[in-house]
């Protein structure tokens, strides 16, 4: 019996680190591409509100502060796991209209690429929608 209940004891850790450390690890990987993405926009504006222009959106200057802001503010909410459920959805939805405005041209292999990785990081940010933000969240600390 002293064997089962060691590896019972060895299970139950190995359960308790992954359900602690994983969502943090995985919202920290989500997290950083929102965060460098809203960084790389502020580096460069004039390129990023042209390129805005160049898929016909309308009010360049107005879409290019509110996705800096989704993704900054997005994505420290995120990585922090504060209001994780509701980030991650307007994340999920952000990645969504991004790909389908952005990276529509399925032709161009890098493009494909692009749209793909936005429906992967979509369908990753539901993951968080469904389970949360764990342990090791604001969340978590809030109650």
């Amino acid at each position: 019996m002293n064997t089962q209940t060691n590896a019972d004891a060895q299970n139950a850790a190995a359960s308790n680190l992954l359900s602690t450390l994983v969502p943090f690890v995985g919202r920290g990987m989500i997290s950083a591409i929102f965060l460098l993405s809203g960084l790389s926009k502020i580096a460069a504006p004039a390129m990023t509100i042209g390129y805005i222009q160049s898929v016909g959106l309308p009010l360049p200057n107005i879409a290019f502060g509110m996705s800096v802001f989704v993704e900054l503010a997005g994505g420290l909410a995120l990585l922090l796991g504060y209001r994780t459920r509701a980030v991650a959805g307007v994340l999920a939805l952000f990645s969504l209209a991004t790909a389908a405005v952005f990276h529509n041209a399925l032709g161009d292999q890098n493009q494909f690429i692009h749209f793909f990785k936005n429906i992967a990081m979509a369908g990753g940010l539901l993951h968080v929608v469904a389970f949360g933000g764990g342990s090791l969240s604001l969340d978590a600390r809030r109650g």
